[in-house]
């Protein structure tokens, strides 16, 4: 299914199932009012809150062991307090989301491994071990439940007989007792399809289903002490709280949020007062989902307080670049969070007590003004929330400006000092975070995701489904929208919610008309031209790629830098760094990924250098070296000493014997071609290959004519031609295209290398580029210990596929300078099929590649 159309299909089912939801939510609590609400509140006794305060941290206590076994299981160790870190974070973050909280908790915790130097596979392992842990759990725990106490009395529909549910609780305990003993008896992995999956020992196995389901019983826990004394047994509700909880969790609702109410209230109402359980459920989710959230706020925000203020004397390199991909991350889900107590606090009515005291100090008017701006501060975080996502340094600006203006709307409207914490907390934490959003451009401009739209849909729909169930007393007319009295709460609700839908509208409208640029617009001679313009004023001379007109560009809003890609299947893949003002790669590398992301494709990125490498880890980035380039100082490059005695001989040989070297301007070029085209087609014969693309050139009438061409004739005759990238400043010059004659003699280019340093070195260049070796200086970096291994393997013995050690040991005759390179991807597992396109754009086929 086409990537758009399953967000699209996925967020119209959250919706629509958020929206049924509230329906039956309705139709539960029709007989109550909301003040009732807050009375059943507030009748829950200080000693059990303290208590689900218990069973959460707990809970929460319980999810680090996930990861714990997990690394026993792959033969690992890390630290108890970066497992702990990373769990807490992932799952508080994770369960706040609208899509499965353990998916969501394993992507997020893939960040903080490979940031401590774990491989792909081996976070996948971990990835995979604590989805198991969390179904067996479920499954172990469920089982037990339906066997101890079948809910038999609380279903009503037919098939919801006792033996039916003893059926079910013994296959799902079945299932969890063939996974032990598979575990016992299984030694060796399994092959499952393509994977080869191996089981934990049986103590470990035993272990997940403890640790799973002593988790789940104790966040069953933390609700059941908040709930009414219930005829339902103990096992009955964790039983329900665990359907509850999956179908929260599967209906891709933000945290579940409604679905899990409603299905709790369904099966328990018969047992209860609707009002009594929505408000132990309701407070359930400010202890159990909210409060985590404020806490790895307050984590975030006070290591990068202690970091910026000298109070923490070393902080590792990985956990800066761990923070610096999650700050931005968690703030906007905090921010999102922030625009939705506003919204549904601008919903329901002021307590009466504080609102009668305000009224003693301000006017009406007042009131009214910060009520309503209220709401509307609160639809501005929730659209400014994904562009902090994004690291728009104005999202950024507006977010402070509006929490500052929320705060002073909250106690002006109502005293509400519970709501104006929260927005103090994540002003700090936003505060001390500025340097993370960095990006200048327009929140307008920006893509975003369907997915963040319709949840944006599920809590406006959700404060006016609110606003509608407590005033549903009250007679609707036109005269309500000018009726503002003290206590016309119901007017201010109206009022309210038009404002706040207002100005989504407006902000939809505005990028509705916002100007469209077709990302995979083929680029014209007009935008190779302007790229051929940027390449020549920049240092980097591999910027002249562009000219072969086989890659997309993508400019910068002021067209004074450009990223050039290919794209093959779901990779989007950049040659290299942007090219151009460095002021704007940051911006334009973001703008680049967000239109992958918005096609459901891979943002990926070869051959980068190691100095810009911090642009993309600040965009939660994996990074591989994948080899090094060769740079030779031509100030100190020279034929004399007898270090360089063999360059000397060879160069004195070639011009005794009448070899003449020559630098041809591109004007000469086109009365040259046919003798290049012979020279490229009998080289490309004798070599048994065919050209290649995307980061080497090949051979285009075109391209050859953009620039100066070293030649080597005998008697007239041409026998080798390298075209010459000239970079700006006369920083770099390097070649592209080589080719000779098989009748050249040995030596010949030796010879063309020497000349052309020599003529650089006149020129005034500082340095003439080599080109890359792939896979070189592997076993010394810190890559992962697969990719570190098979790369080492190839480079050492791999001449059967391509002489990589001899490439190295040839370009190590210049004494060049060797700095790494990098493929930059978003991480996870694929890799092989980043690969596998980078490897189909350079080449027609893999096969011609290695063959070569």
């Amino acid at each position: 299914m086409n990537y758009k159309l399953r967000e699209l299909t996925t967020s119209l089912f959250a919706l629509s199932l958020f929206i049924v939801a509230l329906f039956f939510l309705h139709r539960l609590l029709s007989e109550y009012h909301f003040g009732e609400i807050r009375e059943a509140l507030h009748a829950i006794p200080p000693s059990r809150i303290l208590l689900s305060f218990c069973f959460t941290a707990l809970s929460y206590f319980c999810l680090t062991f996930y990861d714990t076994l997990a690394f026993i299981h792959i033969g690992k160790s890390l630290s108890y307090k970066k497992v702990a870190l990373a769990s807490f974070i992932s799952y508080s973050f994770a369960n706040n989301t609208g899509s499965l909280s353990i998916i969501t908790a394993s992507s997020i915790r893939y960040r903080f491994y490979s940031g401590w130097g774990f491989s792909s596979l081996e976070i996948a392992r971990i990835v995979w071990f604590c989805m198991a842990s969390f179904w067996l759990g479920f499954l172990f725990l469920t089982g037990a439940g339906l066997l101890a106490a079948p809910p038999s009395h609380i279903f009503s529909f037919p098939l919801a007989q006792t033996t039916v549910f003893c059926y079910v609780g013994v296959l799902f305990l079945l299932v969890v007792g063939g996974y032990l003993a598979v575990s016992a008896l299984v030694c060796k992995p399994v092959r499952f399809l393509r994977w080869d999956v191996a089981f934990p020992a049986p103590r470990l196995a035993m272990g997940q289903v403890a640790v799973a389901a002593t988790d789940l019983l104790f966040a069953a826990a933390a609700l059941y002490v908040l709930m009414p004394e219930i005829s339902v047994p103990f096992a009955s509700v964790v039983t329900l709280f665990l359907i509850s909880m999956i179908l929260g969790l599967v209906s891709n609702v933000p945290g579940g949020l409604g679905v899990f109410e409603s299905v709790m209230l369904v099966m328990l109402t018969p047992y209860a007062r609707g009002i009594e359980l929505i408000s132990s459920l309701l407070l359930f989710r400010c202890i159990y989902y909210l409060l985590p959230l404020t806490v790895s706020v307050v984590v975030l925000g006070g290591l990068e307080v202690y970091r910026r203020l000298g109070m923490i004397a070393r902080i590792s390199a990985s956990i800066q670049k761990i923070m610096s991909v999650f700050i931005p991350q968690v703030l906007a889900l905090a921010t999102l969070v922030a625009g939705a107590i506003l919204l549904f606090s601008g919903t329901i009515p002021p307590l009466a007590a504080r609102l009668s005291w305000l009224s003693y100090f301000l006017p009406l008017p007042i009131l009214e003004v910060s009520h309503f701006l209220g709401s509307v501060v609160g639809m501005s975080l929730l659209i400014l929330a994904a562009g902090l996502r994004r690291r728009l340094d104005m999202a950024y600006y507006l977010t402070i400006l509006m929490l500052v203006l929320g705060i002073l709307f909250s106690l002006l409207k109502g005293l509400d000092y519970e709501e104006a914490s929260w927005l103090s907390i994540l002003l700090v934490a936003l505060s001390v975070s500025r340097n993370q959003f960095f990006r200048k451009t327009s929140i307008l401009i920006e893509p975003i995701k369907i997915s963040w739209l319709a949840t944006l849909l599920i809590i406006f729909c959700g404060s006016v489904g609110l606003g509608l169930f407590v005033y549903r007393h009250q007679t609707y007319s036109n005269d309500l929208w000018w009726q503002f009295a003290l206590h016309g709460d119901a007017p201010r609700f109206m009022r309210a919610s038009v404002g706040a839908a207002v100005l989504a509208l407006c902000y939809a409208t505005a990028r509705l008309f916002r100007p469209y640029h077709p990302i995979f617009a083929t680029p014209g001679w007009e935008d190779v031209a302007r790229a051929a313009r940027i390449a020549s004023a920049s240092p980097d001379t591999s910027g002249y790629l562009a000219l072969l007109g086989d890659k997309s560009l993508l400019f910068s809003e002021s067209g004074s830098t450009f990223i050039m890609y290919g794209v093959k299947g779901k990779s989007w893949i950049a040659m290299g760094d942007p090219i151009g003002e460095r002021e704007e790669a940051a911006d334009l590398i973001w703008k680049f990924k967000n239109s992958a992301e918005q096609f459901g494709c891979w943002p990926v990125f070869h051959e980068v250098d190691a100095g810009n490498l911090s642009w993309y880890i600040d965009m939660g980035m994996t990074v591989l070296k994948i080899g090094e380039e060769g740079r030779v100082n031509l100030a100190e490059f020279t034929l004399e000493g007898s270090r360089n005695k063999g360059f000397r001989n060879v160069c004195n040989r070639f011009r005794k014997n009448g070899y003449r070297f020559e630098v041809l301007p591109p004007d000469e070029i086109p009365g040259v071609l046919p003798e290049f085209k012979n020279i490229s087609d009998q080289w490309l014969a004798d070599k048994k290959t065919g050209e290649k693309g995307f980061s080497l050139g090949f051979f285009n009438e075109h391209y050859l004519c953009s620039f100066p061409v070293a030649v080597v004739r005998f008697q007239g005759k041409i026998l080798a031609f390298v075209n010459l990238w000239c970079g700006g400043d006369k920083t770099e010059l390097s070649v592209d295209l080589m080719r000779y004659l098989a009748a050249a003699p040995n030596g010949i280019m030796d010879y063309l290398f020497c000349e052309i340093m020599l003529w650089g070195r006149e020129q005034g260049y500082n340095w003439f580029n080599l080109g890359m070796v792939p896979l070189a200086g592997l076993e010394s970096a810190k890559v992962s210990s697969l990719w570190g291994n098979i790369g080492t393997f190839v480079y050492r013995h791999g001449e059967y596929f391509y002489n990589f050690s001899g490439l190295r040991n040839y370009k190590n005759k210049f004494a060049p300078v060797w700095r790494p390179k990098y493929l930059v991807f978003p991480g996870g597992i694929q890799l092989p099929s980043v690969l596998a396109s980078l490897t189909s754009l350079i080449g027609s086929n893999f096969k011609k590649v290695i063959s070569r």
